[in-house]
């Protein structure tokens, strides 16, 4: 396999060899991550609907519109990243140590209570406005924090056991705050949600997801860094990223399978809170959506070099959209009983999730073979600008159909729904992710080039070129 001769080079890189500081450090970076990320993602919608007193639909819409433009800050953040200059940390490290603090901050303000008494217009300004804040912050954080795996190490196992330990570390950071939040959320043992302590909980788990970057920086290496003549031109990337069918593939999967991540955790929030009445099973429910890929987290190495990370996603994603079928067609009314089919079902979901950056790897690989350039940091923005394009479909579905089915807002803690409303939102938590997972299974499938044998013939074909590379250094 040829590579199209480029204008960059190796530098020579004097550090240690890969090992447990790496694995560990990345894990803090995405545990920082869902530190805020996860308690946005699950917990904002009943926020603002249950305390700001936003109507579903209104929300919907300012997810929409915030998390588009999101999408192509992720891309411009990429381009800036992969075109910054290396420095003694690398090229991706330094962004991370700039951008935590300005996340922190934007991370907090979202949950301002007293913004509840304000008139209807200003709710809305103020949650569209802060709420937009934190998704360019947590860009300018997240992708170089994405485009640093590809960096750490160009070995294919390294880059699994880094997808593994990111996913963990992700696992980590939701199962705590999925966990808490819903214990804390209501004042005493009503059903009443309280302002005050999701806005103190924001703080407490912004301080604690910044801890964990301080963590990432401290503990990885940057090993591959590339250096470049210049930036490639706007338009030729543009092509070349067209002509990556793998890369392509790989957008749309991640675009149907973050839709359904990102509606299931708001679902879910609802289905206990209305459907099954039971804050407790809250905590257990989130957490299982969130975490049981830690349980096949340490058998991801072995089952990727026994069948591959496609071959394996697609089987587990197949088995996942059959369980979330089948509590779709019981529609049961036990919480234990919908508990154990949740924990089936995101243990297959959890899969692909388990190995997507390490997906983004392979692709990104893919593209220097195609092209002879190295853009982790643009390639990994376009698959974000995939995944915030999904999210904000998802925030607009997802309020959307509260709206649609009825659901009623309150500015006073919750309002109680009707037997037909809640209903309708167990058919919307069940039947969502059926519909999701098979159709990402089948584009995974029938589309995605990058199985098993090709993945590894392009490792081999990228490591002979930059062993080239820097012999002539």
């Amino acid at each position: 396999m040829t590579i199209p001769a480029g204008d960059q080079r190796l530098a020579a890189v004097d550090a240690a060899p890969f090992g447990m500081k790496d694995k560990i450090g990345y894990a803090l970076g995405d545990a920082g991550n869902n530190f805020t990320f996860n308690l946005v993602n699950s917990f904002l919608t009943i926020f603002y609907t249950n305390v700001f007193g936003i109507k579903g639909a209104i929300v919907g819409v300012m997810f929409m519109i915030a998390r588009f433009f999101d999408a192509f800050v992720d891309v411009v953040v990429g381009r800036l990243a992969d075109n910054s200059g290396l420095t003694d940390r690398g090229r991706f490290t330094p962004w991370v140590i700039r951008m935590k603090y300005p996340l922190l901050v934007s991370a907090i303000i979202l949950w301002v209570p007293l913004i509840s008494g304000v008139p209807l217009g200003v709710r809305v300004g103020y949650a569209f406005v802060t709420y937009l804040a934190f998704g360019v912050l947590y860009s300018f954080v997240n992708i170089p924090y994405g485009s640093m795996a590809s960096a750490i190490s160009d070995d294919p196992e390294h880059k699994t056991a880094l997808s593994t330990w990111r996913s963990v570390g992700a696992a980590v950071g939701s199962a705590v705050v999925s966990y808490v939040v819903p214990l804390v959320m209501y004042a005493g043992h009503s059903r009443q949600i309280t302002g005050a302590r999701f806005f103190f909980g924001a703080a407490v788990f912004a301080a604690i997801g910044t801890v964990c970057y301080v963590g990432l920086t401290a503990l990885t290496t940057e090993r591959v860094r590339v250096e470049k003549a210049g930036p490639v031109p706007f338009g030729r990337m543009l092509r070349d990223m067209a002509h990556n069918r793998a890369l392509l593939v790989l957008v749309v999967v991640d675009l149907v399978v973050v839709i359904n991540q990102n509606l299931s955790g708001t679902m879910l929030t609802y289905l206990y809170n209305d459907y099954f009445q039971d804050k407790g099973w809250m905590s257990v429910a989130l957490v299982f959506n969130f975490t049981t890929v830690v349980l096949i987290a340490p058998f991801a190495g072995a089952v990727v070099r026994r069948f591959g990370r496609k071959e394996s996603a697609v089987a587990a994603l197949f088995f996942a959209a059959a369980v979330y079928g089948a509590l779709f067609l019981v529609h049961t009314h036990s919480p234990v009983v919908y508990l154990v089919g949740l924990f089936f079902g995101s243990l297959g979901a959890g899969v692909f999730n388990l190995m997507v950056w390490a997906f983004i790897t392979d692709v990104i690989d893919n593209h220097e073979v195609l092209t002879g350039d190295r853009e982790d940091g643009v390639v990994y923005g376009v698959n974000s600008f995939a995944r915030k394009f999904a999210q904000g479909i998802g925030g607009l579905v997802g309020g959307s159909m509260l709206s649609l089915i009825g659901y009623v807002e309150s500015n006073t803690g919750g309002a109680q729904q009707s037997a037909e409303v809640v209903n309708r939102i167990y058919n919307l938590a069940s039947g969502l992710p059926t519909a999701c997972c098979l159709v990402a299974a089948l584009v995974l499938l029938l589309f995605y080039l990058l199985g098993k044998r090709r993945a590894a013939g392009n490792a081999a074909a990228i490591e002979e070129r930059h062993a080239a590379n820097a012999a002539r250094s």
